[in-house]
């Protein structure tokens, strides 16, 4: 990490300064400016106003940072459409020297910190937040009406990141260590967010300020808002680690009835998570589900569901069993929140580790043949556009697409073939939690970030495998391995044929009446006796991610 420019340098160099409110690119994530490496996020404070028949914003963020590399301006992201009133450091509050360029606020420091110094700035703004075009996949804020006609609102912003609708370091690899939200909002609308309510305040003017706080690191697209008149189902779940928080589902109040039937299922997939992955990692706070008018989201212990207790909701209107759409964004408080990626590059960890969750409940409460089923589903979306996991830094809209959610599932699927049950749910629980005695850790040293290498370095090491090949060939590069099979005599040959002649040695079953051989393919070459008459089935079980045979 390397020291700021001068801020006269930045007007004729950088692309700041040629971005508009009205070509602002909606984009999180990317290479991280020297600027922004320079300081590390401790907390976040966020007071806020909304105002739901002005649909708009007002309020203040106060950001507390450590400064790592010498720097003279702190640097934060902010959607243009909202104004910023006015920059000061924490009382006595006085005034800071800023400049908006672009999506970015430049803050001049009143001295120049040294490196190891927490700095603290408080920034007031306002106005009308981005609408949402698509929520959640194109975000912002949602203003919508319940079926009653009350306000029903919610954020929504991984894409595009926080900075549309509060100040904020708009990157993956900076979490604060924890979070204060005081939101304002009109009688009778409730606010559920993050973390924990330590209080409800009745202003007296005909609104109430909730007080939500996050004890534990967050990604800051996973804060969000979600406001209507909200009923709460509750219930406190015992952890497999002895400890007990509260479950808590935020409905709408015509939806009480059908929240509770759900919630025994809520329940069930909190100890199918804890059971393959490791501990509920947020028991400090509570595990949330809220009604949304958006289908969902990942956020933090306040998961987004808008699945209308639809159990299709996710999968095309196909019914399988079992709500497809809490479990997914259940996953996510492992795999995205727990374990985060430290680029958008990585994303695949969040989406396809959380997508192969919901075929291995399939096959715990409904047996082989419907998670193989669920599996032949996704493997329908597979696009082979581009790597899963490029080794350079990608912007959230840049990485994100189907592959990363049903290859990458399917990626897993066939590393579980590889190297056995045993070693793959081991490496499963291993990407979780590193070291066991994490598990009981809940002040938030129990998060952490990872890349891919990461867990080939744990995959390699619990199975005792060279798995290099495996991982150059599904996730550095996008085109899926091919198999060539043919007879010569009673002798059965494959080959596999990899882009770029890379090393791809897969071994494969093939079915011989009613026996199943696994062939090994040194160098990707096999063979396999069989008489003339035999017939033969390759991959009878499908577990191998390969191109479409014919």
């Amino acid at each position: 990490m390397k020291g700021s420019i001068l801020f006269v340098a930045l007007m004729y160099v950088t692309a700041f300064n040629q971005m508009t409110a009205q070509s602002y690119n909606y984009d999180s994530g990317g290479s991280l400016s020297v600027e922004q490496a320079a300081y590390d996020v401790t907390h976040y404070a966020l007071t806020l106003q909304v105002q739901p028949e002005a649909r708009s914003i007002h309020g203040s963020l106060t950001v507390w940072a450590r400064v790592v590399s010498p720097m003279k301006w702190l640097v934060l992201d902010l959607d243009p459409s909202l104004e910023v009133n006015s920059v000061s450091q924490p009382a006595p509050g006085t005034a800071l020297e800023h400049e908006r360029q672009g999506g970015k606020l430049w803050i001049r420091l009143a001295t120049e910190p040294s490196v190891g110094e927490e700095i603290a700035v408080v920034v007031s703004y306002g106005g009308q937040p981005r609408i949402a075009p698509t929520p959640p996949w194109d975000g912002g804020f949602t203003w919508a009406r319940t079926p009653d006609g009350d306000h029903w609102i919610a954020t929504t912003c991984q894409q595009e990141g926080p900075d549309v609708w509060w100040p904020s370091k708009d990157h993956p690899s900076d979490k604060p260590d924890s979070m204060a939200l005081n939101v304002t909002v009109p009688l009778p609308l409730v606010v559920a967010s993050n973390g924990r309510l330590r209080d409800v305040v009745a202003n007296g003017d005909g609104t109430h300020t909730y007080q939500w706080f996050v004890s534990t690191p967050i990604s800051n697209y996973n804060i969000a808002l979600n406001i209507g008149p909200y009923r709460t189902v509750e219930e406190t779940y015992t952890s497999v680690t002895g400890d007990t928080f509260p479950v808590s589902f935020w409905v709408l109040p015509g939806n009480v009835e059908k929240a509770e039937r759900l919630m025994p299922e809520i329940l069930d997939h909190l100890r199918f998570f804890e059971d393959v992955a490791g501990p509920y990692p947020f028991r400090a706070d509570k595990y949330g589900v809220v009604e949304t008018p958006h289908l969902g989201m990942e956020h933090q212990t306040i998961i987004a569901y808008g699945a209308d207790f639809d159990n299709g909701a996710m999968t095309g209107g196909v019914d399988w069993g079992f709500d497809a759409l809490h479990h997914h964004e259940l996953s996510h408080e492992w795999w995205g929140n727990l374990v985060t990626n430290v680029d958008w590059s990585q994303m695949w960890l969040h989406e396809g580790f959380g997508s192969y969750m919901q075929p291995l409940y399939l096959e715990r409460t409904q047996g082989d043949a419907a998670a193989r089923a669920y599996l032949a589903s996704m493997k329908r979306r597979i696009r082979n556009r581009a790597p899963v996991a490029p080794r350079e830094p990608k912007t959230a809209k840049q990485i994100y697409g189907d592959d990363i959610y049903f290859k990458g599932a399917w990626i897993l699927h066939t590393l579980r073939y590889l190297i056995g049950d045993d070693a793959f749910m081991d490496a499963v629980r291993r990407m979780a939690y590193p070291d066991p005695a994490m598990e009981s850790i809940t002040d938030g040293r129990q998060a952490r970030f990872a890349t891919t290498d990461d867990f080939l370095a744990i995959a390699e090491d619990i199975s005792g495998t060279d798995l290099d090949w495996f991982f150059e060939v599904y996730v550095r590069q996008p085109s899926l391995p091919r198999l060539i099979t043919s007879r010569n005599g009673d002798v059965l040959e494959l080959n596999w044929v990899v882009t770029g002649e890379l090393d791809f040695s897969m071994p494969v079953e093939v079915r011989v009446g009613d026996r199943i051989h696994r062939v090994e393919m040194t160098g990707g070459h096999g063979t396999l006796a069989v008489s003339a008459d035999n017939e033969i089935e390759i991959d009878p079980l499908d577990w191998i991610l390969m191109e479409e045979r014919t």
